[in-house]
């Protein structure tokens, strides 16, 4: 994992290889646009949990931290804090925030966030957002930030349909070395919630059980780990 200013780490998995776009390919190009030193800009990403927000905004900072200073901010771990520990990624180049709906609407972070984003604005630096809610919906307490993100690229982003929610998993299987049969993908579309999120842990809870006895991912060796859960 990836070491980042203040404590925050980002996950391994989380680049754009390992990230299926489904209908959500124009807000992952330009994602990776700005991830990549491209001229400066905002872009606002919202949707559902399951969606892939946070996997966009760490694979973001992922590319953008091998040329440049990048940072990933978690807002839901910090939410309960003091805003002015924004003031600790001011001057980044790439700069990614996650669960603005968690802060959006307290005076003091609302001036937090728009101090970083008139400091990126002013510099020409890249400022990504990830939401619950596009920035129009969310109850801002200063008009200025709420005028700010507005104008942003904003997105929507889509859940994967069966065929990509098959196709991601396949993908994460395949970039960590694990065989994942066809009938076993099967077997956990049935038998599971059916967002990535659920289907991701499940995966990882069974990539170290068959590390761990040397099995290959049949149905009868996963219904074995998995009704031990």
């Amino acid at each position: 994992m990836r070491q980042l200013p203040l404590g925050v780490r980002l996950r391994d998995r989380a680049t754009f290889a390992s990230f299926v776009a489904g209908a959500n390919g124009e807000a992952v190009s330009l994602v990776t646009t700005l991830a990549a030193g491209e001229p400066g800009g905002c872009a606002w990403l919202h949707g559902p949990a399951g969606a892939g927000k946070t996997h966009l905004l760490q694979a973001a900072c992922a590319l953008a931290a091998s040329r440049d200073r990048a940072g990933y901010v978690p807002l839901a771990e910090f939410a309960g804090g003091e805003a002015a520990i924004l003031d600790g990624w001011l001057g980044l180049d790439c700069l990614c925030i996650d669960d603005a709906q968690r802060v959006a609407g307290d005076p003091r972070w609302d001036a937090a966030l728009f101090r970083l984003f008139r400091d990126i604005e002013e510099r020409g630096a890249r400022l990504i957002v990830g939401a619950a809610a596009p920035p129009g919906a969310l109850d801002w307490s200063l008009r200025d930030i709420a005028s700010r993100f507005g104008a942003a690229a904003v997105f929507a982003l889509q859940p994967l349909d069966e065929a990509g929610r098959l196709e991601a998993l396949r993908l994460r299987a395949r970039l960590r070395g694990v065989e994942l049969p066809e009938d076993t993908v099967r077997y956990l579309q049935r038998r599971y919630p059916r967002d990535m999120r659920t289907l991701y842990g499940l995966l990882d809870t069974l990539d170290d059980a068959a590390l761990a006895a040397q099995r290959r991912l049949t149905v009868p060796f996963v219904r074995a780990v998995l009704s031990g859960r």
